[in-house]
């Protein structure tokens, strides 16, 4: 065996990568018994264990490591009702202009469908109907969370943003379900509060920080927790030897 082979040998016996048909790791358990949370106790998390889950999201990966997020944790529930309710306010008006589910009007219609070309993620059907449903007040926008985790990105920073906020809050939302807590990730909240200039002036978010995402945060109700189906998406695979096949 050459000296190059048995180093790769060495290095990855040192990382225990599992056996074939081996049950799940810790890290593999964590992941797929997260669920997304929209109900939660009143208890506060404590500031310890918002610091740890804080740390594990500076510790994404980011494009140049220049770690381009910002963190503004809000357990004031004075602020939270603040902010739902500059939140609901809009999605009120939105709702008011292109809601034509009840009324049939054309016109609602035709807006609707421009916005939803003009800003296709943001008026996707899937939204369209989560904006509905909160300006109808069927539906919160923390759920209840005593804990919100505002998520801001420099926007000056090389690479895309957005991707290494979304990274970071992937490692925050892991090491909270280690903690036997709960998050959400509310997006809701992102053109709402990035149009009012009052509350970015009382939050101190000036350029070139802007707000992508947030997560509730808190310990849930029950156990939401577990292993549960998921449609599986194919994946195209190019083998060593040159040929491929489709995974599922």
């Amino acid at each position: 065996m050459s000296d190059s082979i048995a180093i790769q040998d060495a290095e990855v016996k040192r990382f225990r990568p599992p056996e074939s048909g081996a049950p799940f790791n810790a890290v593999e358990d964590i992941i797929y018994r997260r669920r997304s949370v929209r109900s939660y106790l009143k208890k506060q998390v404590p500031e310890y264990l918002v610091q740890r889950i804080l740390e594990t999201g500076r510790f994404a990966p980011s494009s140049g490591n220049v770690q381009t997020w910002k963190f503004i944790v809000v357990q004031d529930q004075k602020i939270i009702k603040n902010m739902e309710d500059i939140i609901v306010k809009l999605f009120k008006r939105i709702m008011k202009f292109t809601d034509y589910t009840k009324s049939g009007s054309k016109r609602k219609e035709w807006f609707a469908k421009v916005l939803m070309r003009v800003m296709p993620n943001s008026f996707h059907p899937v939204p369209f109907w989560g904006i509905k449903t909160i300006a109808n007040g069927k539906m919160g926008i923390w759920h209840g969370a005593p804990t919100v985790i505002l998520i801001l990105a420099d926007m000056r920073a090389p690479g895309h943003p957005p991707v290494d906020i979304g990274i970071a809050g992937q490692n925050m939302v892991l090491a909270a379900h280690s903690f036997g807590l709960g998050t959400c990730w509310v997006s809701f909240c992102t053109t709402p509060l990035n149009m009012d200039r009052k509350w970015k002036k009382r939050m101190g978010i000036k350029y070139p920080y802007k707000l992508v995402t947030s997560i509730a945060l808190g310990y849930p109700r029950g156990i939401p927790d577990g292993y549960i189906p998921r449609e599986t998406h194919a994946a195209d695979w190019y083998s060593e030897d040159g040929s491929f096949k489709i995974i599922y």
